[in-house]
Protein backbone atom coordinates (compact mmCIF):
# COMPACT_ATOMS: atom_id res chain seq x y z
CA UNK A 1 0.00 0.00 0.00
CA UNK A 2 1.47 3.33 -1.02
CA UNK A 3 1.54 6.12 1.53
CA UNK A 4 -0.69 8.42 -0.57
CA UNK A 5 0.52 11.54 1.20
CA UNK A 6 -1.97 14.18 0.02
CA UNK A 7 -0.43 17.27 1.64
CA UNK A 8 3.24 17.33 2.70
CA UNK A 9 2.64 20.84 4.11
CA UNK A 10 -0.08 19.51 6.43
CA UNK A 11 2.19 16.70 7.63
CA UNK A 12 5.04 19.12 8.32
CA UNK A 13 2.62 21.36 10.22
CA UNK A 14 1.47 18.34 12.22
CA UNK A 15 5.10 17.64 13.13
CA UNK A 16 5.59 21.20 14.34
CA UNK A 17 2.42 21.00 16.47
CA UNK A 18 3.57 17.70 17.98
CA UNK A 19 6.93 19.20 18.84
CA UNK A 20 5.27 22.28 20.35
CA UNK A 21 3.27 19.95 22.59
CA UNK A 22 6.41 18.18 23.83
CA UNK A 23 5.85 14.95 21.93
CA UNK A 24 8.68 12.46 22.37
CA UNK A 25 8.81 8.81 21.37
CA UNK A 26 11.63 6.28 21.08
CA UNK A 27 10.83 3.60 18.54
CA UNK A 28 11.54 0.03 19.67
CA UNK A 29 11.97 -3.24 17.78
CA UNK A 30 8.87 -4.71 16.09
CA UNK A 31 8.89 -7.59 18.59
CA UNK A 32 8.80 -5.21 21.57
CA UNK A 33 6.21 -3.02 19.87
CA UNK A 34 3.98 -6.04 19.30
CA UNK A 35 4.27 -7.25 22.89
CA UNK A 36 3.46 -3.85 24.39
CA UNK A 37 0.49 -3.28 22.10
CA UNK A 38 -0.97 -6.69 22.96
CA UNK A 39 -1.58 -5.64 26.56
CA UNK A 40 -5.31 -5.29 27.15
CA UNK A 41 -5.09 -1.68 28.31
CA UNK A 42 -3.38 -0.72 25.05
CA UNK A 43 -6.15 -1.77 22.68
CA UNK A 44 -7.11 1.90 22.15
CA UNK A 45 -5.02 5.06 22.25
CA UNK A 46 -5.31 7.48 25.16
CA UNK A 47 -2.95 10.24 24.02
CA UNK A 48 -0.45 11.51 21.47
CA UNK A 49 2.25 8.91 22.10
CA UNK A 50 -0.29 6.12 21.67
CA UNK A 51 -1.53 7.51 18.34
CA UNK A 52 1.71 8.72 16.76
CA UNK A 53 4.23 6.46 18.48
CA UNK A 54 2.54 3.15 19.24
CA UNK A 55 0.21 3.29 16.18
CA UNK A 56 -2.85 2.47 18.25
CA UNK A 57 -6.37 3.19 17.00
CA UNK A 58 -8.15 6.11 18.61
CA UNK A 59 -11.70 7.27 19.20
CA UNK A 60 -13.13 10.74 18.66
CA UNK A 61 -11.87 13.25 21.20
CA UNK A 62 -8.52 11.61 21.90
CA UNK A 63 -6.60 13.90 19.53
CA UNK A 64 -6.85 17.70 19.83
CA UNK A 65 -8.95 18.99 16.94
CA UNK A 66 -6.08 20.88 15.30
CA UNK A 67 -3.97 17.74 15.12
CA UNK A 68 -6.81 15.57 13.86
CA UNK A 69 -7.58 18.11 11.14
CA UNK A 70 -3.95 18.17 9.97
CA UNK A 71 -3.84 14.38 9.92
CA UNK A 72 -6.96 14.32 7.74
CA UNK A 73 -5.58 17.05 5.46
CA UNK A 74 -2.36 15.09 5.00
CA UNK A 75 -4.41 12.11 3.80
CA UNK A 76 -2.94 9.85 6.48
CA UNK A 77 -5.97 9.15 8.69
CA UNK A 78 -7.96 5.99 8.07
CA UNK A 79 -11.27 4.92 9.58
CA UNK A 80 -11.29 1.57 11.36
CA UNK A 81 -13.60 -0.63 13.41
CA UNK A 82 -12.30 -2.59 16.38
CA UNK A 83 -14.30 -4.69 18.81
CA UNK A 84 -17.46 -3.38 17.19
CA UNK A 85 -16.48 0.23 17.87
CA UNK A 86 -15.67 2.86 15.26
CA UNK A 87 -12.42 4.81 15.39
CA UNK A 88 -9.47 6.10 13.41
CA UNK A 89 -5.83 5.26 12.93
CA UNK A 90 -2.84 7.33 11.83
CA UNK A 91 -1.10 5.83 8.81
CA UNK A 92 2.11 7.47 9.97
CA UNK A 93 4.12 7.53 13.18
CA UNK A 94 6.81 9.80 14.55
CA UNK A 95 10.08 9.11 16.33
CA UNK A 96 12.32 11.41 18.33
CA UNK A 97 16.08 11.65 17.92
CA UNK A 98 17.54 14.35 20.12
CA UNK A 99 15.69 17.54 19.19
CA UNK A 100 14.61 16.16 15.83
CA UNK A 101 11.34 14.47 14.93
CA UNK A 102 10.98 11.99 12.07
CA UNK A 103 7.84 10.66 10.39
CA UNK A 104 7.89 7.10 9.08
CA UNK A 105 5.48 4.23 8.39
CA UNK A 106 2.91 3.16 10.95
CA UNK A 107 3.26 -0.17 12.73
CA UNK A 108 3.23 -2.91 11.54
CA UNK A 109 5.55 -2.31 8.59
CA UNK A 110 4.33 -5.12 6.34
CA UNK A 111 4.12 -3.41 2.95
CA UNK A 112 6.74 -3.52 0.20
CA UNK A 113 7.07 0.26 0.30
CA UNK A 114 7.12 0.63 4.09
CA UNK A 115 9.50 3.31 5.38
CA UNK A 116 11.25 1.83 8.39
CA UNK A 117 12.76 3.49 11.46
CA UNK A 118 13.97 1.55 14.48
CA UNK A 119 16.83 0.83 16.89
CA UNK A 120 19.25 0.40 13.97
CA UNK A 121 18.48 4.00 12.99
CA UNK A 122 19.67 5.26 16.36
CA UNK A 123 22.85 3.18 16.11
CA UNK A 124 23.47 4.41 12.58
CA UNK A 125 23.22 8.08 13.50
CA UNK A 126 25.40 7.55 16.57
CA UNK A 127 28.03 5.88 14.36
CA UNK A 128 27.82 8.81 11.93
CA UNK A 129 28.44 11.37 14.65
CA UNK A 130 31.43 9.38 15.96
CA UNK A 131 32.84 9.23 12.43
CA UNK A 132 32.47 12.98 11.94
CA UNK A 133 34.46 13.57 15.12
CA UNK A 134 37.06 10.91 14.34
CA UNK A 135 40.65 11.72 13.31
CA UNK A 136 40.12 9.02 10.66
CA UNK A 137 37.84 11.39 8.74
CA UNK A 138 39.73 12.60 5.68
CA UNK A 139 38.22 15.40 3.61
CA UNK A 140 35.92 18.12 4.90
CA UNK A 141 32.40 17.03 3.99
CA UNK A 142 31.08 19.32 1.24
CA UNK A 143 29.17 16.79 -0.84
CA UNK A 144 27.69 13.60 0.58
CA UNK A 145 25.12 10.90 -0.17
CA UNK A 146 23.10 8.55 2.02
CA UNK A 147 22.30 5.36 0.06
CA UNK A 148 18.90 3.94 1.04
CA UNK A 149 17.97 6.96 3.14
CA UNK A 150 14.54 5.68 4.25
CA UNK A 151 12.80 8.45 6.20
CA UNK A 152 16.00 10.50 5.97
CA UNK A 153 17.38 10.58 9.54
CA UNK A 154 20.97 9.78 8.56
CA UNK A 155 21.07 12.32 5.73
CA UNK A 156 19.29 14.96 7.79
CA UNK A 157 21.50 14.52 10.86
CA UNK A 158 24.53 14.81 8.58
CA UNK A 159 23.11 17.97 6.97
CA UNK A 160 22.56 19.49 10.41
CA UNK A 161 26.09 18.59 11.55
CA UNK A 162 27.62 19.93 8.29
CA UNK A 163 25.42 22.91 7.34
CA UNK A 164 27.67 23.91 4.40
CA UNK A 165 27.44 20.47 2.80
CA UNK A 166 25.10 19.41 0.02
CA UNK A 167 23.61 16.09 1.09
CA UNK A 168 21.82 13.75 -1.32
CA UNK A 169 19.24 11.44 0.23
CA UNK A 170 18.95 8.51 -2.20
CA UNK A 171 16.35 5.76 -2.22
CA UNK A 172 14.37 3.59 -4.66
CA UNK A 173 11.18 4.07 -2.61
CA UNK A 174 9.03 7.06 -3.60
CA UNK A 175 7.30 7.06 -0.18
CA UNK A 176 10.69 7.21 1.55
CA UNK A 177 11.67 10.23 -0.53
CA UNK A 178 8.35 11.97 0.18
CA UNK A 179 8.83 11.52 3.93
CA UNK A 180 12.49 12.54 3.70
CA UNK A 181 11.43 15.82 2.10
CA UNK A 182 8.88 16.48 4.86
CA UNK A 183 11.35 15.50 7.58
CA UNK A 184 14.06 17.72 6.10
CA UNK A 185 11.72 20.72 6.10
CA UNK A 186 10.49 19.93 9.60
CA UNK A 187 14.02 19.71 10.99
CA UNK A 188 15.60 22.60 9.08
CA UNK A 189 17.92 20.65 6.75
CA UNK A 190 17.86 23.20 3.94
CA UNK A 191 20.68 21.76 1.78
CA UNK A 192 19.30 18.24 1.53
CA UNK A 193 18.27 16.88 -1.88
CA UNK A 194 16.03 13.77 -2.07
CA UNK A 195 16.73 11.74 -5.22
CA UNK A 196 15.40 8.52 -6.73
CA UNK A 197 18.37 6.21 -7.06
CA UNK A 198 19.30 2.54 -7.08
CA UNK A 199 22.65 2.56 -5.29
CA UNK A 200 24.26 5.59 -6.97
CA UNK A 201 22.85 5.38 -10.50
CA UNK A 202 20.52 8.36 -9.94
CA UNK A 203 23.13 10.87 -8.79
CA UNK A 204 26.24 12.09 -10.62
CA UNK A 205 29.74 12.96 -9.54
CA UNK A 206 32.00 12.11 -6.62
CA UNK A 207 31.57 12.59 -2.89
CA UNK A 208 33.46 13.43 0.26
CA UNK A 209 31.26 11.02 2.21
CA UNK A 210 29.19 8.03 1.12
CA UNK A 211 27.10 6.56 3.92
CA UNK A 212 24.47 3.84 4.24
CA UNK A 213 22.41 1.75 6.64
CA UNK A 214 21.14 -0.91 4.20
CA UNK A 215 18.80 -3.88 4.66
CA UNK A 216 20.84 -6.90 5.74
CA UNK A 217 18.36 -9.69 6.58
CA UNK A 218 17.33 -12.68 4.48
CA UNK A 219 13.62 -11.93 4.52
CA UNK A 220 11.26 -14.72 3.32
CA UNK A 221 8.90 -12.08 1.91
CA UNK A 222 11.81 -10.10 0.42
CA UNK A 223 10.47 -6.82 1.79
CA UNK A 224 12.80 -4.17 0.33
CA UNK A 225 13.46 -2.43 3.65
CA UNK A 226 14.60 -5.72 5.23
CA UNK A 227 15.98 -7.99 2.50
CA UNK A 228 19.71 -7.74 1.77
CA UNK A 229 19.96 -10.69 -0.60
CA UNK A 230 22.87 -12.99 -1.29
CA UNK A 231 24.40 -15.18 1.38
CA UNK A 232 22.97 -14.34 4.81
CA UNK A 233 21.62 -11.00 3.52
CA UNK A 234 25.03 -9.43 2.87
CA UNK A 235 24.85 -8.85 -0.90
CA UNK A 236 23.45 -5.32 -0.82
CA UNK A 237 26.05 -4.23 1.74
CA UNK A 238 28.82 -5.60 -0.49
CA UNK A 239 27.40 -3.74 -3.49
CA UNK A 240 27.30 -0.50 -1.49
CA UNK A 241 30.97 -0.90 -0.53
CA UNK A 242 31.88 -1.36 -4.21
CA UNK A 243 29.73 1.53 -5.44
CA UNK A 244 30.76 3.85 -2.63
CA UNK A 245 34.50 3.32 -3.07
CA UNK A 246 34.19 3.97 -6.82
CA UNK A 247 32.53 7.34 -6.25
CA UNK A 248 34.63 8.79 -3.44
CA UNK A 249 37.09 11.61 -3.89
CA UNK A 250 40.63 10.74 -2.76
CA UNK A 251 40.56 11.14 1.00
CA UNK A 252 36.79 10.70 1.07
CA UNK A 253 35.08 8.45 3.61
CA UNK A 254 32.76 5.48 3.28
CA UNK A 255 30.58 4.90 6.34
CA UNK A 256 28.52 1.70 6.45
CA UNK A 257 26.39 0.50 9.35
CA UNK A 258 25.04 -3.00 8.77
CA UNK A 259 24.32 -6.38 10.32
CA UNK A 260 26.52 -9.39 9.59
CA UNK A 261 26.06 -13.12 10.07
CA UNK A 262 28.80 -14.75 12.13
CA UNK A 263 29.48 -18.35 11.07
CA UNK A 264 31.77 -20.62 13.13
CA UNK A 265 33.24 -17.53 14.75
CA UNK A 266 34.11 -15.92 11.41
CA UNK A 267 32.69 -12.89 9.58
CA UNK A 268 32.06 -13.77 5.88
CA UNK A 269 31.06 -10.17 5.04
CA UNK A 270 34.38 -8.80 6.26
CA UNK A 271 36.21 -11.51 4.33
CA UNK A 272 34.34 -10.47 1.17
CA UNK A 273 35.11 -6.75 1.43
CA UNK A 274 38.63 -6.86 2.87
CA UNK A 275 40.33 -7.14 -0.56
CA UNK A 276 38.31 -4.13 -1.79
CA UNK A 277 39.31 -2.08 1.23
CA UNK A 278 42.97 -3.04 1.09
CA UNK A 279 43.13 -2.11 -2.60
CA UNK A 280 41.26 1.21 -2.47
CA UNK A 281 41.78 2.58 1.02
CA UNK A 282 44.75 4.06 2.83
CA UNK A 283 43.12 3.34 6.17
CA UNK A 284 39.93 1.74 7.42
CA UNK A 285 38.32 0.70 10.66
CA UNK A 286 35.76 -2.06 11.17
CA UNK A 287 34.16 -2.48 14.58
CA UNK A 288 31.47 -4.63 16.12
CA UNK A 289 28.95 -2.39 17.87
CA UNK A 290 26.54 -5.02 19.19
CA UNK A 291 27.37 -8.74 19.23
CA UNK A 292 23.82 -10.09 19.08
CA UNK A 293 20.89 -8.47 17.24
CA UNK A 294 17.82 -10.04 15.59
CA UNK A 295 18.37 -13.34 17.37
CA UNK A 296 14.93 -14.56 16.26
CA UNK A 297 16.17 -14.52 12.67
CA UNK A 298 18.37 -17.55 13.37
CA UNK A 299 15.31 -19.79 13.22
CA UNK A 300 14.69 -18.77 9.60
CA UNK A 301 15.77 -20.51 6.41
CA UNK A 302 19.28 -19.56 5.34
CA UNK A 303 20.59 -19.13 8.89
CA UNK A 304 21.07 -22.79 9.78
CA UNK A 305 24.83 -22.38 10.37
CA UNK A 306 24.78 -18.81 11.67
CA UNK A 307 25.77 -18.38 15.33
CA UNK A 308 24.68 -14.76 15.71
CA UNK A 309 24.01 -11.55 13.83
CA UNK A 310 26.23 -8.65 14.85
CA UNK A 311 25.82 -4.92 14.24
CA UNK A 312 29.01 -3.54 12.69
CA UNK A 313 30.30 -0.21 11.45
CA UNK A 314 32.84 0.30 8.66
CA UNK A 315 34.67 3.61 8.23
CA UNK A 316 37.03 3.50 5.25
CA UNK A 317 39.04 6.37 3.77
CA UNK A 318 39.92 6.22 0.08
CA UNK A 319 43.60 6.39 -0.73
CA UNK A 320 44.75 9.81 -1.99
Amino acid sequence: MTLELRSPAALAALGRRLRDRGFHFTTVTPATHRRVNRRAENAWAHGLRDVFGWSRPYREGVLPDELDILLVESGLREDIEQDGKAGHRARIRASSMGRQLYFHSAFPTIDDDAVFFGPDTYRYVAALKRALASPLLGRTVRRAVDIGCGAGPGAIELALCCPDATVYAADINADALALTEVNAELNGATRLIPCRSNLLDGVDGHFDLVMSNPPYILDPDELPYRHGGGEHGAELSIQIVKAGLSRLHPGGSLLLYTGVAIVAGEDPFLAAIRPLLDEACGKWRYEELDPDIFGGQLACEGYEKVERIAAVCLHAVKRG
